[in-house]
């Protein structure tokens, strides 16, 4: 049997545990798994993109455990009344391939991209950051907000999007959650003073959504939002000038913020900075830039945690998935035990 966590049991879960303490608790499980970083296998995700978007299958495994998520993003989407992103995951173990774990993963990917958020936050802005600014008050805001707090203990957020009921949303949810929110009147004063800066926009396209002379010295900058090729945020002025940490480059040169520089532009892995093979920041004037795409062992990270923290609740259930015969060799068997006789 396969233990099951459907949308029902994600939702109720997450409200009875706080979703902060579910964001802090992924971003424990993301940073053991960076640190083991080579102990997995790596590989891009497999992209199908179409005019509408994409869909994208993203496997890894540690020779224990093989994940995969199946996930789409769809920009257009929200016009239409669909979520732009959609997905569900499963764990499989690797010594007889039988899918242990199965879960949504819409809630789930917001929850994991936040706690990476977290991780990188802790590893590369400064200890004394007081003020984040969103720009993108999506369905990722709110997360990415409280994993500052769990990170770095930011209570002060303002906001810019061009949809003033996306803000008007993020200030009606963040507000009763103790987070003193600002509603900026464009993107450049949302930054004006903000420690951390976190990018989240939906268009496919090549935007700048944040321009060079908008930063202040010692900002660090999550920009999660440049996640597929053709799709960025970032004045490539701010990359050249910045330090910039990555999940695995791979990936990221061809979906991040950093496929608009040459090819042989430094970036440096955030698992080295983790591990202290490489520097994080190096002073309090550094200006730092996680250029975040979302990688597989993200994903593999979140289903564990949410697998081991479900474990014996009643927010977790068992479907019958894979089917198991008698005799191993004897599929059809199943079958012909239950047809009618002379069929």
């Amino acid at each position: 049997m396969t233990e099951f966590v459907d949308v029902r049991s994600m939702v109720r879960w997450v409200a009875a545990t706080g979703a902060e303490q579910v964001v802090a608790g992924i971003a424990r499980y993301v940073a053991d798994d960076f640190r083991r970083w080579e102990s997995f296998d790596k590989t891009p995700r497999v992209a199908s993109h179409t005019p509408f978007g994409v869909i994208e299958l993203m496997p890894t495994s540690d020779g224990e455990l093989y994940a995969f998520k199946f996930v789409n993003g769809h920009p257009d989407n929200p016009a239409r009344g669909f979520q732009t992103v959609t997905a569900f995951g499963a764990l499989a173990e690797v010594h007889n391939g039988y899918p242990v774990f199965l879960a949504e993963m819409t809630l789930l990917t917001a929850l994991r991209t936040a706690a990476t958020s977290a991780v990188a936050a802790r590893a590369l802005a400064r200890p004394d950051s007081r003020r984040l600014a969103l720009i993108g008050a999506g369905s990722q805001s709110e997360f990415q907000a409280l994993a500052m707090r769990g990170a770095l203990g930011i209570e002060q957020v303002s906001v810019w999007d061009t949809d003033p009921a996306a803000m008007a949303k993020l200030a009606r949810n963040l507000t009763p959650l103790g987070f003193d929110v600002r509603v900026a009147s464009s993107g450049r004063d949302a930054v004006r003073g903000a420690d951390v800066v976190t990018t989240c926009t939906a268009d496919k396209t090549r935007a700048r959504v944040l321009e060079d002379g908008w930063l202040e010295p010692g900002t660090h900058v999550n920009a999660i939002g440049g996640d597929c090729p053709g799709k960025t945020e970032l004045d490539p002025a701010i990359l050249l000038a910045a330090d910039v940490f990555v999940e695995f480059e791979p990936q990221t040169r061809v979906e991040g913020e950093i496929q608009a520089l040459p090819a042989d532009s430094p970036v440096t892995a955030l698992w080295e900075v983790l591990t202290g093979r490489a520097p994080g920041r190096t002073s309090p004037e550094q200006v730092t830039v996680f250029d975040s795409v979302g990688f597989a062992i993200e994903d593999f990270s979140a289903l564990r945690y949410v697998r081991d923290a479900v474990r014996g609740t009643p927010w977790v259930s068992r479907i019958d998935l894979v089917a198991e015969p008698e005799d191993p060799k004897d599929l059809l068997g199943m079958v012909s035990a239950l047809s009618p006789i002379g069929v």
